[in-house]
Protein backbone atom coordinates (compact mmCIF):
# COMPACT_ATOMS: atom_id res chain seq x y z
CA UNK A 1 0.00 0.00 0.00
CA UNK A 2 2.74 2.44 0.98
CA UNK A 3 4.80 1.73 -2.13
CA UNK A 4 1.89 2.56 -4.43
CA UNK A 5 1.16 5.90 -2.76
CA UNK A 6 4.73 7.21 -2.52
CA UNK A 7 5.50 7.55 -6.27
CA UNK A 8 2.37 9.68 -6.77
CA UNK A 9 3.52 12.15 -4.13
CA UNK A 10 6.98 12.36 -5.65
CA UNK A 11 5.57 12.96 -9.13
CA UNK A 12 3.33 15.73 -7.82
CA UNK A 13 6.27 17.45 -6.18
CA UNK A 14 8.41 17.21 -9.30
CA UNK A 15 5.80 18.25 -11.84
CA UNK A 16 3.99 20.72 -9.61
CA UNK A 17 0.33 21.55 -9.35
CA UNK A 18 -1.70 21.60 -12.60
CA UNK A 19 -2.70 25.12 -13.56
CA UNK A 20 0.15 26.63 -11.57
CA UNK A 21 1.17 29.00 -14.37
CA UNK A 22 -2.38 30.32 -14.66
CA UNK A 23 -2.41 30.72 -10.89
CA UNK A 24 0.84 32.68 -11.16
CA UNK A 25 -0.86 35.11 -13.57
CA UNK A 26 -3.37 35.89 -10.81
CA UNK A 27 -0.60 36.50 -8.28
CA UNK A 28 1.28 38.89 -10.54
CA UNK A 29 -1.89 40.98 -10.90
CA UNK A 30 -1.70 41.70 -7.17
CA UNK A 31 2.00 42.57 -7.43
CA UNK A 32 1.33 44.83 -10.42
CA UNK A 33 -1.35 46.71 -8.53
CA UNK A 34 0.73 47.33 -5.40
CA UNK A 35 3.68 48.50 -7.52
CA UNK A 36 1.50 50.82 -9.59
CA UNK A 37 -0.19 52.28 -6.51
CA UNK A 38 3.17 53.03 -4.90
CA UNK A 39 4.22 55.23 -7.84
CA UNK A 40 1.09 57.02 -9.06
CA UNK A 41 0.55 59.13 -5.94
CA UNK A 42 3.71 61.17 -6.53
CA UNK A 43 2.32 62.44 -9.83
CA UNK A 44 -1.13 63.08 -8.36
CA UNK A 45 0.12 64.96 -5.27
CA UNK A 46 0.05 68.48 -6.86
CA UNK A 47 -3.56 67.93 -7.96
CA UNK A 48 -4.60 66.55 -4.56
CA UNK A 49 -2.92 69.54 -2.89
CA UNK A 50 -4.82 71.99 -5.10
CA UNK A 51 -8.18 70.28 -4.56
CA UNK A 52 -8.08 69.37 -0.85
CA UNK A 53 -5.85 72.23 0.39
CA UNK A 54 -3.93 70.17 2.99
CA UNK A 55 -1.37 71.75 5.28
CA UNK A 56 2.28 70.89 4.70
CA UNK A 57 2.16 68.30 7.51
CA UNK A 58 -1.05 66.75 6.16
CA UNK A 59 0.46 66.51 2.68
CA UNK A 60 3.44 64.63 4.11
CA UNK A 61 1.11 62.22 5.88
CA UNK A 62 -0.89 61.66 2.70
CA UNK A 63 2.33 60.67 0.98
CA UNK A 64 3.89 58.67 3.82
CA UNK A 65 1.18 56.95 5.85
CA UNK A 66 0.67 54.20 3.23
CA UNK A 67 4.30 53.08 3.46
CA UNK A 68 4.34 53.52 7.27
CA UNK A 69 1.42 51.13 7.74
CA UNK A 70 2.72 48.61 5.20
CA UNK A 71 6.15 48.58 6.88
CA UNK A 72 4.54 48.07 10.29
CA UNK A 73 2.18 45.25 9.27
CA UNK A 74 4.10 43.17 6.70
CA UNK A 75 5.55 40.69 9.20
CA UNK A 76 2.24 40.37 11.04
CA UNK A 77 0.24 39.84 7.85
CA UNK A 78 2.76 37.34 6.49
CA UNK A 79 2.49 35.37 9.71
CA UNK A 80 -1.31 35.65 9.67
CA UNK A 81 -1.36 34.19 6.15
CA UNK A 82 0.75 31.25 7.35
CA UNK A 83 -1.89 30.67 10.03
CA UNK A 84 -5.29 31.22 8.37
CA UNK A 85 -4.34 30.51 4.75
CA UNK A 86 -2.43 32.54 2.16
CA UNK A 87 -5.19 32.33 -0.45
CA UNK A 88 -7.76 33.53 2.05
CA UNK A 89 -5.73 36.54 3.22
CA UNK A 90 -4.81 37.43 -0.37
CA UNK A 91 -8.42 37.44 -1.57
CA UNK A 92 -9.72 39.31 1.49
CA UNK A 93 -6.90 41.83 1.18
CA UNK A 94 -7.50 42.27 -2.54
CA UNK A 95 -11.21 42.90 -2.01
CA UNK A 96 -10.44 45.44 0.71
CA UNK A 97 -7.79 47.09 -1.48
CA UNK A 98 -10.35 47.63 -4.25
CA UNK A 99 -13.03 48.98 -1.90
CA UNK A 100 -10.66 51.34 -0.10
CA UNK A 101 -9.35 52.62 -3.44
CA UNK A 102 -12.82 54.09 -3.98
CA UNK A 103 -12.56 55.88 -0.63
CA UNK A 104 -9.18 57.29 -1.73
CA UNK A 105 -10.60 58.47 -5.05
CA UNK A 106 -13.54 60.33 -3.51
CA UNK A 107 -11.89 61.71 -0.36
CA UNK A 108 -13.15 65.23 0.24
CA UNK A 109 -10.91 66.36 3.12
CA UNK A 110 -7.21 65.91 3.95
CA UNK A 111 -8.14 63.97 7.10
CA UNK A 112 -10.27 61.50 5.13
CA UNK A 113 -7.49 61.11 2.56
CA UNK A 114 -4.95 60.28 5.29
CA UNK A 115 -7.33 57.72 6.79
CA UNK A 116 -7.99 56.20 3.36
CA UNK A 117 -4.26 55.91 2.61
CA UNK A 118 -3.67 54.25 6.00
CA UNK A 119 -6.44 51.71 5.38
CA UNK A 120 -5.02 51.05 1.90
CA UNK A 121 -1.70 50.28 3.59
CA UNK A 122 -3.41 47.70 5.82
CA UNK A 123 -4.86 45.98 2.74
CA UNK A 124 -1.59 46.31 0.80
CA UNK A 125 0.35 44.61 3.60
CA UNK A 126 -1.64 41.41 3.01
CA UNK A 127 -0.79 41.13 -0.69
CA UNK A 128 2.97 40.96 -1.26
CA UNK A 129 3.90 38.31 1.37
CA UNK A 130 0.96 36.14 0.32
CA UNK A 131 1.95 36.21 -3.36
CA UNK A 132 5.56 35.10 -2.73
CA UNK A 133 4.45 32.48 -0.19
CA UNK A 134 1.94 31.01 -2.66
CA UNK A 135 4.68 30.82 -5.32
CA UNK A 136 6.79 28.84 -2.83
CA UNK A 137 3.91 26.37 -2.44
CA UNK A 138 2.80 26.30 -6.09
CA UNK A 139 6.19 25.52 -7.61
CA UNK A 140 8.03 22.54 -6.13
CA UNK A 141 10.61 22.29 -8.88
CA UNK A 142 13.44 24.77 -8.05
CA UNK A 143 14.04 25.77 -11.68
CA UNK A 144 10.36 26.46 -12.25
CA UNK A 145 10.24 28.38 -8.98
CA UNK A 146 13.18 30.54 -10.08
CA UNK A 147 11.35 31.41 -13.30
CA UNK A 148 8.14 32.11 -11.37
CA UNK A 149 10.01 34.41 -8.95
CA UNK A 150 11.59 36.09 -11.97
CA UNK A 151 8.16 36.73 -13.49
CA UNK A 152 6.93 37.99 -10.11
CA UNK A 153 9.86 40.39 -9.81
CA UNK A 154 9.60 41.46 -13.44
CA UNK A 155 5.95 42.34 -12.91
CA UNK A 156 6.81 44.44 -9.87
CA UNK A 157 9.43 46.27 -11.94
CA UNK A 158 6.98 46.72 -14.80
CA UNK A 159 4.48 48.13 -12.32
CA UNK A 160 6.87 50.85 -11.22
CA UNK A 161 7.07 51.93 -14.87
CA UNK A 162 3.39 51.47 -15.64
CA UNK A 163 2.49 53.62 -12.62
CA UNK A 164 3.98 56.90 -13.88
CA UNK A 165 2.87 56.23 -17.47
CA UNK A 166 -0.71 55.30 -16.56
CA UNK A 167 -0.84 58.02 -13.91
CA UNK A 168 0.49 60.62 -16.33
CA UNK A 169 -2.10 59.65 -18.96
CA UNK A 170 -4.99 59.67 -16.48
CA UNK A 171 -3.97 63.00 -14.92
CA UNK A 172 -3.80 64.63 -18.33
CA UNK A 173 -7.33 63.46 -19.19
CA UNK A 174 -9.25 62.94 -15.91
CA UNK A 175 -9.32 64.09 -12.27
CA UNK A 176 -6.81 62.83 -9.71
CA UNK A 177 -9.17 60.21 -8.25
CA UNK A 178 -8.90 58.21 -11.47
CA UNK A 179 -5.41 56.99 -10.46
CA UNK A 180 -7.07 55.04 -7.63
CA UNK A 181 -10.09 53.80 -9.54
CA UNK A 182 -7.88 51.87 -11.99
CA UNK A 183 -7.41 49.43 -9.11
CA UNK A 184 -11.00 48.23 -9.30
CA UNK A 185 -11.07 46.18 -12.54
CA UNK A 186 -7.70 44.60 -11.74
CA UNK A 187 -8.86 43.60 -8.27
CA UNK A 188 -12.14 42.25 -9.63
CA UNK A 189 -10.28 39.96 -12.04
CA UNK A 190 -7.83 38.91 -9.32
CA UNK A 191 -10.56 37.90 -6.87
CA UNK A 192 -12.89 36.18 -9.35
CA UNK A 193 -10.14 34.19 -11.07
CA UNK A 194 -8.17 33.62 -7.86
CA UNK A 195 -11.12 31.88 -6.20
CA UNK A 196 -10.98 29.24 -8.93
CA UNK A 197 -7.26 28.89 -9.61
CA UNK A 198 -5.32 29.55 -6.41
CA UNK A 199 -4.70 26.63 -4.04
CA UNK A 200 -4.96 27.19 -0.32
CA UNK A 201 -1.84 26.67 1.75
CA UNK A 202 -0.94 27.34 5.34
CA UNK A 203 1.19 26.14 8.22
CA UNK A 204 -0.47 22.93 9.52
CA UNK A 205 0.65 23.66 13.10
CA UNK A 206 0.93 27.45 13.35
CA UNK A 207 0.15 28.19 16.98
CA UNK A 208 -1.77 31.29 18.14
CA UNK A 209 -1.38 34.74 16.59
CA UNK A 210 0.25 36.77 19.36
CA UNK A 211 -1.39 40.20 19.47
CA UNK A 212 1.30 41.72 21.68
CA UNK A 213 3.91 40.79 19.05
CA UNK A 214 1.70 42.33 16.35
CA UNK A 215 1.46 45.57 18.35
CA UNK A 216 5.20 45.69 19.06
CA UNK A 217 6.02 45.12 15.38
CA UNK A 218 3.57 47.83 14.28
CA UNK A 219 4.70 50.41 16.84
CA UNK A 220 8.39 49.66 16.33
CA UNK A 221 8.47 49.83 12.54
CA UNK A 222 6.19 52.88 12.23
CA UNK A 223 8.13 54.77 14.92
CA UNK A 224 11.53 54.04 13.38
CA UNK A 225 10.44 54.86 9.82
CA UNK A 226 8.64 58.03 10.96
CA UNK A 227 11.62 59.21 13.03
CA UNK A 228 14.02 58.69 10.12
CA UNK A 229 11.80 60.63 7.71
CA UNK A 230 11.16 63.38 10.27
CA UNK A 231 14.88 63.78 10.96
CA UNK A 232 15.55 63.98 7.22
CA UNK A 233 12.88 66.62 6.67
CA UNK A 234 13.46 68.85 9.69
CA UNK A 235 16.76 67.74 11.19
CA UNK A 236 17.37 65.70 14.33
CA UNK A 237 15.27 66.98 17.22
CA UNK A 238 14.34 65.79 20.66
CA UNK A 239 10.99 64.62 19.31
CA UNK A 240 12.43 62.55 16.46
CA UNK A 241 15.12 61.08 18.74
CA UNK A 242 12.49 60.14 21.32
CA UNK A 243 10.29 58.47 18.70
CA UNK A 244 13.31 56.59 17.32
CA UNK A 245 14.15 55.31 20.83
CA UNK A 246 10.53 54.24 21.32
CA UNK A 247 10.63 52.33 18.03
CA UNK A 248 13.97 50.71 18.81
CA UNK A 249 12.72 49.64 22.27
CA UNK A 250 9.55 48.15 20.76
CA UNK A 251 11.54 46.22 18.14
CA UNK A 252 13.99 44.98 20.80
CA UNK A 253 11.05 43.75 22.91
CA UNK A 254 9.55 42.17 19.77
CA UNK A 255 12.76 40.21 19.07
CA UNK A 256 13.12 39.11 22.71
CA UNK A 257 9.50 37.95 22.77
CA UNK A 258 9.89 35.95 19.55
CA UNK A 259 12.80 34.06 21.09
CA UNK A 260 10.66 32.95 24.05
CA UNK A 261 7.34 32.12 22.35
CA UNK A 262 6.73 28.46 21.41
CA UNK A 263 5.00 29.64 18.19
CA UNK A 264 6.52 33.05 17.39
CA UNK A 265 5.08 35.56 14.95
CA UNK A 266 8.51 35.56 13.26
CA UNK A 267 10.96 32.72 13.80
CA UNK A 268 14.21 34.59 14.53
CA UNK A 269 16.17 31.39 13.83
CA UNK A 270 15.66 32.13 10.14
CA UNK A 271 18.44 34.71 10.45
CA UNK A 272 20.92 32.01 11.46
CA UNK A 273 20.88 30.96 7.80
CA UNK A 274 23.69 33.00 6.26
CA UNK A 275 22.11 32.99 2.80
CA UNK A 276 18.78 34.27 4.16
CA UNK A 277 20.38 37.05 6.24
CA UNK A 278 22.73 38.10 3.44
CA UNK A 279 19.90 38.26 0.90
CA UNK A 280 17.72 40.38 3.21
CA UNK A 281 20.62 42.74 3.99
CA UNK A 282 21.48 43.07 0.29
CA UNK A 283 17.88 43.98 -0.53
CA UNK A 284 17.71 46.60 2.23
CA UNK A 285 20.97 48.31 1.25
CA UNK A 286 20.19 48.16 -2.48
CA UNK A 287 16.85 49.88 -2.02
CA UNK A 288 18.51 52.40 0.29
CA UNK A 289 21.03 53.31 -2.40
CA UNK A 290 18.46 53.38 -5.18
CA UNK A 291 15.57 55.16 -3.50
CA UNK A 292 17.09 58.62 -3.71
CA UNK A 293 17.39 58.29 -7.48
CA UNK A 294 13.86 56.92 -7.86
CA UNK A 295 12.36 59.58 -5.57
CA UNK A 296 14.07 62.59 -7.17
CA UNK A 297 14.41 61.53 -10.80
CA UNK A 298 10.77 62.32 -11.60
CA UNK A 299 11.26 65.82 -10.20
CA UNK A 300 14.41 66.23 -12.29
CA UNK A 301 12.65 65.14 -15.48
CA UNK A 302 9.58 67.33 -14.88
CA UNK A 303 10.76 70.36 -12.92
CA UNK A 304 14.30 70.70 -14.29
CA UNK A 305 13.95 69.45 -17.85
CA UNK A 306 10.32 70.52 -18.27
CA UNK A 307 8.80 67.18 -19.33
CA UNK A 308 5.09 66.51 -18.96
CA UNK A 309 3.99 63.74 -16.51
CA UNK A 310 3.37 61.17 -19.27
CA UNK A 311 6.66 62.00 -20.99
CA UNK A 312 8.52 61.72 -17.68
CA UNK A 313 6.92 58.33 -17.07
CA UNK A 314 7.97 57.10 -20.51
CA UNK A 315 11.50 58.39 -19.92
CA UNK A 316 11.83 56.04 -16.93
CA UNK A 317 10.73 53.00 -18.95
CA UNK A 318 14.25 51.59 -19.70
CA UNK A 319 14.69 50.69 -16.02
CA UNK A 320 11.59 48.50 -16.11
CA UNK A 321 12.53 46.95 -19.45
CA UNK A 322 15.96 46.03 -18.11
CA UNK A 323 14.54 44.62 -14.89
CA UNK A 324 11.95 42.50 -16.70
CA UNK A 325 14.52 41.00 -19.07
CA UNK A 326 17.08 40.31 -16.33
CA UNK A 327 14.49 38.89 -13.95
CA UNK A 328 13.40 36.25 -16.43
CA UNK A 329 16.92 34.82 -16.85
CA UNK A 330 18.31 35.51 -13.37
CA UNK A 331 17.67 31.99 -12.04
CA UNK A 332 19.38 30.41 -15.04
CA UNK A 333 22.34 32.78 -14.69
CA UNK A 334 22.74 32.03 -10.97
CA UNK A 335 22.88 28.30 -11.71
CA UNK A 336 25.18 28.78 -14.70
CA UNK A 337 27.69 30.85 -12.71
CA UNK A 338 26.86 31.36 -9.03
CA UNK A 339 24.49 33.21 -6.74
CA UNK A 340 27.18 35.57 -5.50
CA UNK A 341 28.44 36.33 -9.02
CA UNK A 342 24.97 37.31 -10.27
CA UNK A 343 23.96 39.29 -7.16
CA UNK A 344 27.32 41.05 -6.76
CA UNK A 345 27.61 41.70 -10.49
CA UNK A 346 24.09 43.13 -10.62
CA UNK A 347 24.70 45.41 -7.65
CA UNK A 348 28.04 46.59 -9.04
CA UNK A 349 26.33 47.44 -12.36
CA UNK A 350 23.72 49.51 -10.52
CA UNK A 351 26.46 51.27 -8.55
CA UNK A 352 28.39 52.16 -11.71
CA UNK A 353 25.21 53.41 -13.40
CA UNK A 354 24.50 55.67 -10.42
CA UNK A 355 28.09 56.89 -10.53
CA UNK A 356 27.59 57.94 -14.17
CA UNK A 357 24.75 60.21 -13.04
CA UNK A 358 27.13 62.32 -10.97
CA UNK A 359 28.05 64.22 -14.16
CA UNK A 360 24.53 65.25 -15.21
CA UNK A 361 23.42 68.86 -15.41
CA UNK A 362 20.21 70.64 -16.38
CA UNK A 363 20.69 70.03 -20.11
CA UNK A 364 21.97 66.44 -20.03
CA UNK A 365 20.68 64.54 -23.05
CA UNK A 366 18.46 61.50 -22.76
CA UNK A 367 20.98 58.93 -24.14
CA UNK A 368 23.02 59.11 -20.91
CA UNK A 369 19.93 59.04 -18.69
CA UNK A 370 18.26 56.23 -20.66
CA UNK A 371 21.41 54.10 -20.69
CA UNK A 372 21.98 54.57 -16.96
CA UNK A 373 18.35 53.63 -16.23
CA UNK A 374 18.61 50.54 -18.43
CA UNK A 375 21.73 49.36 -16.58
CA UNK A 376 20.05 50.08 -13.23
CA UNK A 377 17.09 47.95 -14.30
CA UNK A 378 19.22 45.05 -15.50
CA UNK A 379 21.40 45.03 -12.38
CA UNK A 380 18.45 45.30 -10.00
CA UNK A 381 16.51 42.64 -11.93
CA UNK A 382 19.35 40.14 -11.54
CA UNK A 383 19.97 40.95 -7.88
CA UNK A 384 16.42 41.15 -6.55
CA UNK A 385 15.22 38.04 -8.36
CA UNK A 386 18.06 35.87 -7.08
CA UNK A 387 17.87 37.19 -3.51
CA UNK A 388 14.10 36.52 -3.47
CA UNK A 389 14.79 32.97 -4.66
CA UNK A 390 17.45 32.51 -1.97
CA UNK A 391 15.06 33.78 0.73
CA UNK A 392 12.24 31.45 -0.36
CA UNK A 393 14.43 28.38 -0.74
CA UNK A 394 16.11 28.98 2.65
CA UNK A 395 12.94 28.32 4.66
CA UNK A 396 10.39 25.50 5.00
CA UNK A 397 7.19 25.94 2.98
CA UNK A 398 5.24 26.40 6.23
CA UNK A 399 7.16 29.62 6.98
CA UNK A 400 7.08 31.06 3.46
CA UNK A 401 4.72 33.88 4.45
CA UNK A 402 6.89 35.09 7.31
CA UNK A 403 10.06 34.87 5.21
CA UNK A 404 8.44 36.77 2.35
CA UNK A 405 7.28 39.44 4.79
CA UNK A 406 10.83 39.91 6.08
CA UNK A 407 11.98 40.43 2.50
CA UNK A 408 9.25 43.00 1.83
CA UNK A 409 9.95 44.76 5.15
CA UNK A 410 13.58 45.14 4.08
CA UNK A 411 12.35 46.91 0.93
CA UNK A 412 10.11 49.29 2.90
CA UNK A 413 12.75 50.06 5.53
CA UNK A 414 15.42 50.53 2.85
CA UNK A 415 13.17 52.94 0.97
CA UNK A 416 12.42 54.95 4.10
CA UNK A 417 16.10 55.15 5.07
CA UNK A 418 17.19 55.93 1.52
CA UNK A 419 14.71 58.74 1.01
CA UNK A 420 15.60 60.09 4.44
CA UNK A 421 19.39 59.91 4.11
CA UNK A 422 19.79 60.69 0.40
CA UNK A 423 16.80 63.01 0.47
CA UNK A 424 18.40 65.05 3.23
CA UNK A 425 21.48 65.44 1.01
CA UNK A 426 19.42 66.74 -1.91
CA UNK A 427 17.32 68.98 0.31
CA UNK A 428 20.31 70.32 2.24
CA UNK A 429 22.22 71.24 -0.92
CA UNK A 430 19.10 72.65 -2.58
CA UNK A 431 18.31 75.03 0.27
CA UNK A 432 21.70 76.68 -0.09
CA UNK A 433 20.90 78.54 -3.32
CA UNK A 434 20.61 82.32 -3.43
CA UNK A 435 17.14 83.52 -4.37
CA UNK A 436 16.72 86.81 -6.23
CA UNK A 437 15.30 89.78 -4.33
CA UNK A 438 11.53 89.77 -4.22
CA UNK A 439 11.22 85.97 -4.32
CA UNK A 440 8.37 84.70 -2.09
CA UNK A 441 9.05 82.85 1.13
CA UNK A 442 9.07 79.08 0.83
CA UNK A 443 11.10 78.83 -2.40
CA UNK A 444 13.85 77.08 -0.44
CA UNK A 445 11.47 74.36 0.78
CA UNK A 446 11.31 72.44 -2.51
CA UNK A 447 11.97 72.82 -6.21
CA UNK A 448 8.24 72.51 -6.81
CA UNK A 449 7.62 75.54 -4.58
CA UNK A 450 10.24 77.53 -6.49
CA UNK A 451 8.73 76.62 -9.88
CA UNK A 452 5.27 77.57 -8.63
CA UNK A 453 6.54 80.86 -7.17
CA UNK A 454 8.29 81.77 -10.42
CA UNK A 455 4.89 82.07 -12.12
CA UNK A 456 4.09 85.09 -9.90
CA UNK A 457 7.34 86.98 -10.61
CA UNK A 458 8.40 89.27 -13.46
CA UNK A 459 10.13 87.39 -16.30
CA UNK A 460 13.70 88.38 -15.38
CA UNK A 461 13.34 87.50 -11.69
CA UNK A 462 11.52 84.29 -12.53
CA UNK A 463 14.35 83.25 -14.83
CA UNK A 464 16.96 83.99 -12.17
CA UNK A 465 15.00 82.04 -9.54
CA UNK A 466 14.54 79.00 -11.78
CA UNK A 467 18.17 78.94 -12.90
CA UNK A 468 19.47 79.16 -9.34
CA UNK A 469 16.96 76.68 -7.87
CA UNK A 470 17.37 74.12 -10.66
CA UNK A 471 21.16 74.32 -10.54
CA UNK A 472 21.15 73.79 -6.79
CA UNK A 473 18.73 70.87 -7.07
CA UNK A 474 20.89 69.16 -9.69
CA UNK A 475 23.97 69.67 -7.50
CA UNK A 476 22.18 67.88 -4.66
CA UNK A 477 20.97 65.12 -6.98
CA UNK A 478 24.47 64.40 -8.28
CA UNK A 479 25.88 64.19 -4.74
CA UNK A 480 23.05 61.84 -3.75
CA UNK A 481 23.74 59.72 -6.83
CA UNK A 482 27.38 59.47 -5.78
CA UNK A 483 26.40 58.44 -2.26
CA UNK A 484 23.98 55.86 -3.67
CA UNK A 485 26.72 54.53 -5.94
CA UNK A 486 29.05 54.11 -2.95
CA UNK A 487 26.35 52.21 -1.02
CA UNK A 488 25.70 49.88 -3.97
CA UNK A 489 29.37 49.15 -4.63
CA UNK A 490 30.01 48.40 -0.93
CA UNK A 491 26.91 46.16 -0.90
CA UNK A 492 28.19 44.34 -4.00
CA UNK A 493 31.48 43.65 -2.23
CA UNK A 494 29.71 42.47 0.94
CA UNK A 495 27.41 40.18 -1.08
CA UNK A 496 30.44 38.58 -2.74
CA UNK A 497 31.67 37.38 0.66
CA UNK A 498 28.36 36.80 2.48
CA UNK A 499 26.84 34.72 -0.34
CA UNK A 500 29.93 32.52 -0.70
CA UNK A 501 29.01 28.87 -1.42
CA UNK A 502 25.33 29.80 -1.70
CA UNK A 503 23.57 27.79 -4.42
CA UNK A 504 20.08 27.74 -5.83
CA UNK A 505 18.43 24.34 -5.71
CA UNK A 506 18.53 22.32 -8.91
CA UNK A 507 16.29 19.42 -7.84
CA UNK A 508 13.24 19.25 -5.62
Amino acid sequence: MTSTVQPVTTTEEVTGRPGRWLALSVLVLAVLLVAVDATVLGLATPYISEDLNPTGTQLLWIGDVYSFVIAGLLVSMGSLGDRIGRKRILLVGATAFGAISVLNAYATTPELMILARALLGVAGATLMPATLALIRNLFHDPRERSLAVGIWGATASAGTAVGPIAGGFLLEHFWWGSVFLINLPVMAVLVLVGIKLLPESKNPDPGPWDMLSVSLSLVGMIAVVYAVKEAASHGVSGESAGIALLGAAALYWFVRRQLTLPAPLLDMRLFRNRGFSAAVLADLLTILGLSGLVFFLSQYLQLVQGRRPLEAGLAELPAAVGAVGAGLIAGWAARRWSVRAVVSGGLAAVGLALASLTVIDESTGYPLLGTALLVVGVGAGFSFTVTADVILSSVPKEQAGSASAVSETAYELGAALGIAVLGSIVTGVYRGFTAPSGAPEGVHESLGAAVEASATLPARQAQELLASARGSFVDGLTIAAGAGAAVLLITALAAWFLLRNQRLETHS
